[in-house]
């Protein structure tokens, strides 16, 4: 497949850009321009082909993806949580996969060995992963425990100076080139604790999930542990119940709103682009009412999400978000970009399906999107929890 043009203006309907400062604006340049040189070219045949590109690993470590809010001291960039977002913008303009492999790293792997590990834990692997020599993944999601994680299954004995982990995860991205995996189980009290497993431990395997339709640029597989020893070292320390796998989701979730919106705003741009080249009954399909109405529309929407995220942000850099308030900007992001993405698509008509555009990609992977990290309708719970006092999951 020939390597496409990105040829992509970010959209700015409110003038943003000026609640940014220019450190900001430099960090989402440099992402930008890395997508444009080093994805945009390559994702869609890789995508076809259903297969990870494992080289932007490193050239994500490079640029500072992974960790970016980490302190400087443990390989992280110290950076605060509007240029986190801006990040994960960029790179999920590129692609939901790109995004998911530096969330996952950044949210999910290193954030709890960082509040919650030991400091020989942060010395041992923060560095590493920062840089992305190593590659880590989270393991919370169960064959029957999605939404509901506090009836895992997974779990461990203690057996002297180890534990002993049998049980299983599914659904985890980046998991068959993870050299590290945070996993969550339940010791012999029932109590959910955190355990960071390396590659090559006895009984612990990593199986790839084939035949996906979504996130296919993206590596996605399983985590079996078959009587694992897992030494005590390696349990983190800090952190019991499950308080700590849903502060890294809430991490995790706050990147994903502001990753969608790049999904968005690609497709917005590049069905703008298309209405005005586009030419039927003798005029640019732009010039038609019902094609106007598709585009404004998703402009109001990414405006009224940008606002929502740079919002979400101020509140994050102060201490002040609520985690009620990022399931609010994740379920939002999600339902408008999948809109967004599907409007597009019809926009382009035949040739929004092709690999020739970056639409049906972007729609594809945004049906996984919506869907993990806490689905659309428990989003909603927890934001009718959040206004009423009472708890619709049980």
């Amino acid at each position: 497949m020939a390597a496409r043009t990105d040829l992509f203006q970010s959209p700015d309907y409110y003038q943003v850009d000026e609640l940014l400062t220019e450190e900001h604006k430099h960090i989402r340049e440099a992402v930008r321009s890395y997508v444009k040189k080093e994805i945009s070219p390559i994702i869609e045949d890789y995508a076809q082909r259903a297969e990870f590109p494992q080289h932007i690993v490193k050239q994500l470590g490079d640029l500072g993806c992974f960790g970016p809010t980490i302190p400087v001291e443990y390989g992280g960039g110290g950076l605060d949580y509007i240029s986190y977002g801006l990040m994960m913008q960029e790179l999920e303009r590129g692609d939901s996969g790109v995004r998911s492999t530096a969330s996952v790293q950044g949210s999910l792997v290193m954030f709890p060995i960082y509040a919650y590990g030991s400091e020989e834990q942060r010395k041992k692997y923060l560095p590493k992963l920062a840089s992305g020599e190593w590659l880590g993944c989270f393991g919370l999601t169960e064959p029957n425990h999605g939404s509901d994680p506090s009836h895992m299954l997974s779990h461990y004995k203690d057996a002297g100076d180890h534990v002993v982990l049998n049980g299983a995860k599914m659904w985890i991205s980046n998991a068959p080139y993870s050299q590290v995996a945070v996993v969550w189980a339940k010791n012999e009290q029932g109590e959910i604790h955190g355990l960071i497993l390396e590659r090559g431990m006895e009984g612990f395997s990593t199986p790839t999930t084939h035949g996906k339709w979504s996130l296919r640029a993206s590596a996605t597989g399983e985590l079996v542990f078959d009587n694992v020893k897992v030494p005590k070292e390696n349990i983190l320390p800090n952190i019991k119940g499950l308080k700590g796998p849903l502060s890294c989701l809430t991490k995790a979730r706050y990147g994903i709103a502001w990753g969608v919106i790049g999904a968005a705003m690609d497709c917005y741009d590049t069905a703008l682009r298309y209405s005005k080249e586009r030419i039927q009954f003798e005029k640019p399909i732009g010039s038609f009412q019902l094609q106007q109405k598709k585009l404004a529309e998703m402009i109001t929407e990414i405006t009224k999400a940008q606002l929502l995220n740079w919002r979400l942000g101020s509140l994050m850099n102060e201490n002040r978000a609520t985690p009620a308030q990022v399931s609010m900007a994740k379920r939002n992001s999600c339902d408008i970009a999948t809109n967004i993405c599907r409007d597009a698509r019809q926009l382009l008509g035949g040739m929004g399906i092709t690999g020739e555009y970056p639409v049906m990609r972007h729609m594809m992977n945004l049906e996984s999107v919506i869907t993990y990290e806490g689905t659309h309708d428990i989003h909603l719970l927890i934001t009718g929890m959040d206004i009423t006092g009472f708890n619709a999951f049980k």
